[in-house]
């Protein structure tokens, strides 16, 4: 072994006797399985927090909200209060917590990644990240669940018309009404319960992005339809409890911000990767996959136009419009990129 590599797995073991000696030991809750991105970037932010404070603090990471009975929209609450330490969640599911983070998820808010990006990097992240602050959870790092696609064992869905009266499984409120509005019948329901539920029948569909949730937790197993109508997009974030982030000092602090943004970037990453290889996966699965035109996705935006202004309305016209004019800009910024 060289000198370099024993100096490593010296610190390393150094590290490991720290921390089963006394090392501050913090709880993540997230909501998904131990397979998905999700968990896979907690389980990266435990290694950089580690690293970063030297072995004297390190994360616990709970898969499939199992410190809240399995109650996905009750973990940032328990964040918000003090009694769980860091929350993993997606800003649909803070929705009965916080209901402007809504506005991320907007049905057709988005056409693009560099929209998203440009919206979470920018004044809008920044704004959301104040809003959360006033519920007593910190945002450390912004990652991805991606745009939702809606898989079914019914039938293609190819236009508006194909939704009516299909039984969807949907995450949070505002989802309700653009089911509604398609003429679903949407159903509210933990994502515990969500895997069963499509294999015994009781929904026949469900929503979700392809590289964070319906690859790596084989929902593809369950249904047989799957439209990439990009119909809404959905963060997550890491967060941590007010109380718990006061009482650190200024380098503790900069330390674990640090870990949240690398754990992040890399949680983002493979999602996307996850993504762009996941149609042809899902193909070899043996899901019918239909890609809408842009005339098609442009039937479902206007379908689902009166949940779009109802949830502006609740969400608050002047936050929406700080968004819009974000993606406004980004859009613009690209026309005049390609008309040089």
């Amino acid at each position: 072994m060289s000198l370099k590599r024993f100096a490593a797995a010296t610190a390393i073991a150094l590290i490991a006797l720290h921390g089963a000696a006394g090392a501050e030991t913090l709880r993540l809750s997230h909501n998904t399985g131990d397979t998905s991105t999700w968990h896979k970037g907690g389980e990266k932010f435990n290694e950089l927090v580690q690293e970063k404070t030297g072995g004297e603090t390190d994360v616990r990471v709970f898969p499939m909200a199992q410190l809240t009975g399995g109650d996905q929209m009750k973990q940032a609450e328990m964040v918000g209060r003090g009694a769980l330490d860091f929350v993993m969640t997606s800003a649909i599911n803070v929705t009965p917590l916080v209901p402007e983070m809504a506005v991320f998820s907007l049905p057709y808010l988005y056409g693009n990644y560099d929209e998203v990006d440009a919206t979470v990097d920018g004044a809008p992240g920044e704004k959301m990240t104040e809003i959360m602050a006033g519920h007593g959870i910190v945002v450390l790092a912004w990652g991805e669940n991606g745009f939702r696609e809606v898989t079914n064992n019914v039938r293609p869905i190819k236009s508006p018309e194909d939704m009516k009266g299909l039984k969807m499984r949907v995450a949070g409120p505002m989802y309700i009404d653009v089911m509604e509005a398609l003429g679903a019948n949407p159903q509210q329901m933990q994502w515990t319960e969500t895997f069963s539920a499509l294999q015994q029948g009781v929904v026949d569909g469900q929503e979700n992005p392809i590289g964070a949730v319906i690859v790596p937790l084989r929902v593809y197993e369950a249904q047989k339809y799957i439209t990439t109508w990009h119909y809404s997009y959905d963060p997550i974030f890491i967060g941590v409890s007010q109380k718990l982030w006061d009482s650190w000092d200024e380098e503790k602090r900069e330390q674990i911000r640090a870990a949240a943004e690398e754990a992040m970037a890399y949680q983002k990453e493979i999602t996307r990767e996850g993504t762009a290889s996941g149609v042809d996966f899902l193909k070899e699965q043996g899901m019918e996959v239909f890609v809408p035109s842009d005339a098609e996705i442009d039937a479902f935006r206007q379908a689902t136009k009166p949940a779009y202004d109802k949830w502006a309305e609740r969400i608050g016209p002047d936050l929406v419009s700080v968004f819009e004019t974000t993606i406004a800009e980004e859009k613009g910024g690209k026309d005049a990129a390609s008309s040089n």
